[in-house]
């Protein structure tokens, strides 16, 4: 399915949200929960699925929503569409400070891969599905978990990320990056996790016990807070500065043995 043509323009600056425009009959898809403001005329209907199949049996909606729920996401996408016969505007913000990354797909061979938590709305005709980092080790201990997603299609999306974004063109080299700030990435790269330097930087270093490891040609877009960085520093006694404390594993281990 061709996806919509949609307009749209990103507000803010350190916590940004998308308004979109949509001509008459023109729909963008949604998690739900996301939507902010909408203008008259826009209508919305919580679906079991992303409609980029139309003829898609009641089977795989049922496959298509049960993935949804493995990777932690609502079952159902809500779909906005204006039925007005003038352009009318909705808006999508997400749950927590960060940039709104826009993603034209034709640019990226009609397909990228997001973390989990990343997407949050489409032009209709993007097809949103699972996708499993084939690496255990990636999935055990990159952040980014073992179950993705994947978008598809020929139009936009929109997905968010934490703090700033970062964006980086491999061309066969490698990149380490502290897991948990890996946003996107194309179909050229590949996902793995390894192990952050000798038994010495892993205790006292204060990075983390493993890096991802991205390499090969393609496109990585990166971010500079992940939510669980966010909710560490906020906490009670957390770190404002988002890094391991000094002492890195060994004071936890410590720490967790009082």
């Amino acid at each position: 399915m061709q996806s919509h043509v949609i307009d749209y323009k990103i507000i803010g600056h350190d916590v940004q949200l998308v308004e979109i425009e949509l001509d008459p009959f023109e729909t963008v898809i949604a998690e739900a929960g996301a939507m902010l403001y909408m203008d008259q005329d826009i209508q919305f209907e919580t679906r079991m699925g992303d409609g980029a199949e139309p003829n898609e049996g009641l089977l795989g909606k049922l496959l298509k929503g049960a993935g949804r729920v493995i990777m932690g996401e609502s079952l159902f996408l809500t779909h906005f569409t204006n039925r007005g016969t003038t352009k009318r505007k909705v808006a999508f913000s997400a749950p927590y400070p960060g940039t709104v990354i826009p993603f034209n797909l034709q640019q990226y061979n009609g397909n990228i891969i997001v973390q989990r938590d990343t997407f949050l709305c489409a032009a209709m005709g993007t097809k949103v599905s699972m996708h499993f980092n084939q690496k255990l080790g990636s999935g055990l201990f990159g952040g980014e978990g073992f179950i993705l997603q994947k978008l598809q299609g020929d139009g936009l999306v929109f997905g968010h990320a934490g703090g700033t974004v970062i964006e980086r063109e491999l061309h066969g080299e490698s990149l380490f990056v502290d897991t948990g700030c890996v946003v996107a990435y194309t179909t050229g790269i590949d996902f793995s996790v390894s192990q952050a330097g000798g038994l010495k930087s892993m205790l006292f270093g204060g990075e983390g016990v493993f890096l991802a490891h991205l390499r090969g040609h393609g496109k990585v877009w990166l971010q500079s807070m992940p939510i669980r960085k966010l909710i560490h520093a906020l906490a009670p006694g957390g770190r404002n500065s988002g890094k391991e404390q000094a002492g890195g594993l060994l004071r936890d281990l410590l720490d967790s043995g009082r």
